[in-house]
């Protein structure tokens, strides 16, 4: 069991190491020359403008809890699309192939009903009219 494991911490100390030797690296051929430009806040190509503690508008909320929704929901494909193989076949897999005659459309119709309910859902929303930022 512990063998089934090896690549994966193998993998895992390599992005450690990595990691600390980016840090590394760039701690000692980082030359410090601090200005005021360069202390000042900076994001996304914009200078701050007003105080960080500003209200936002519960349409900014809105969207992003719709996009992390959306996008949870489609991460529920993966496992999908993993036993897919499974999941249409009327019998247990052969060598990793379903035989000939036992295919089913369980699996695809499955996932057919899941994209319907995004469907409804995203139809709903845009109705609603939470998408419109204006």
């Amino acid at each position: 069991m512990a063998r089934a494991y090896f690549p994966v911490l193998m993998l895992l100390g390599f992005v450690v190491m990595n990691a600390l030797l980016i840090v590394a690296i760039s701690a000692l051929t980082m030359r410090s020359r601090p200005s005021a430009v360069k202390q000042q806040a900076y994001e996304s190509g914009m200078p701050p403008l007003g105080d960080a503690r500003e209200r936002f508008s519960v349409r900014f909320y809105l969207v992003a809890i719709l996009f992390i929704i959306f996008d949870i929901e489609t991460v529920f494909m993966i496992p999908w699309a993993v036993y897919y193989k499974q999941l249409s076949c009327f019998v247990p897999l052969v060598n990793g192939a379903c035989p000939t005659g036992q295919i089913s459309f369980f699996g695809l119709g499955e996932m057919l009903v899941f994209m319907v309910i995004l469907l409804v859902g995203f139809v709903y929303v845009w109705k609603k009219g939470a998408l419109q930022w204006d």
